[in-house]
């Protein structure tokens, strides 16, 4: 009797081990795919982005795909410019401020209490009509035909035709980066104001003497961009800063990102994202850059 009752508690305790090692397996197996349950919680709930409408596209694009992969995320995102952006995260009234510009750069902004997330990089050029006559300018030349000292294409090597100057919007992010870094911060003279990018293209390839300015990714053969220094608009220029004009996308957060917004935050910038969705849609990798530049202008090679 007391050897049956020995072997009964011994078969007891093998079975008690056999289920411990099952449940151990399901929660190793669980953590190795990313499936604790902190894990999980990372990817509910709903958060907002608002904020540069160059970098609208992106983030939209990338929401709709990380919603597909978690359904019981919820991700808005609108508009208003860099500013909006900027000042909303700061104020706490969204998750994320999306913009075109360092918050350094930006008036009425305490860039000390937030966190940058760069996500992208853009690069911007010269476009001008087709009929002008001319592929190629010195910067000066630039500087000289948007402060108004040129007014016309001969002056530069084109057409006897006058040259009709197109701007972005005052607060906008693309002029903030064209006027600081294609004009040396050089004021240009006051002209027609244009929001719209799609706007812009659509202009200058119907107005005799245009020119203007645009990220790479509306540059068509309906326009013509324009060398600076005999050094072109291209992608690999901008990744050795030997194509000056070009600015990084952020999304700005109000602090350390927690939750789904660190969890977004971390899909947008994966190599996933960056090596098809981000040169997909027009933009530049930040896993391309072979420098990286602060705001204040410093350039460094990336390490």
């Amino acid at each position: 009797m007391k050897k049956r009752l020995l072997g009964l508690v011994a078969v007891l305790a093998a079975f008690t081990l056999i289920i411990a090692g099952c449940g151990n397996s399901s929660s190793s197996s669980d953590k190795a795919n990313g499936n604790s349950t902190k894990d999980m919680a990372t990817t509910e709930g709903s958060i907002t982005a608002v904020g540069s409408t160059a970098l609208q596209p992106l983030v939209e694009a990338a929401s709709k795909q990380y919603t597909a992969e978690n359904p019981k995320a919820q991700i808005n995102v609108q508009g208003g410019g860099s500013g909006t952006g900027l000042t909303q995260v700061q104020q706490g009234a969204v998750d994320i401020g999306n913009s075109d510009v360092f918050a350094e750069e930006k008036e009425g902004v305490d860039a000390s209490k937030l966190v940058d997330h760069k996500v992208a990089v853009v690069g911007m050029a010269p476009v001008v009509n087709k009929e002008v006559g001319v592929k190629n300018i010195s910067k000066q030349q630039l500087i000289d035909i948007f402060t108004g000292k040129v007014t016309n294409w001969k002056e530069v090597g084109g057409k006897d035709e006058k040259i009709t100057v197109i701007n972005r919007a005052e607060g906008s992010g693309t002029r903030a980066t064209f006027e600081k870094w294609g004009l040396d911060g050089a004021t240009p003279i006051k002209a027609q104001e244009q929001d719209s990018s799609g706007t812009v293209r659509k202009i200058v390839s119907e107005t005799p003497g245009a020119i203007s300015y645009l990220a790479f990714s509306y540059i068509d053969d309906s326009i013509q961009g324009l060398s600076l220094d005999n050094v072109e608009p291209k992608e690999e220029n901008v990744a050795t800063n030997d194509w000056k004009i070009w600015a990084y996308e952020h999304m700005y957060t109000n602090g350390e990102p927690k939750g789904l917004t660190k969890s977004f935050l971390e899909y947008i910038t994966s190599e996933d994202v960056q090596n098809d969705l981000v040169p997909q849609l027009g933009y530049q990798s930040i896993h391309s850059m072979k420098v990286e530049r602060s705001a204040d202008g410093k350039v460094t090679d990336v390490k």
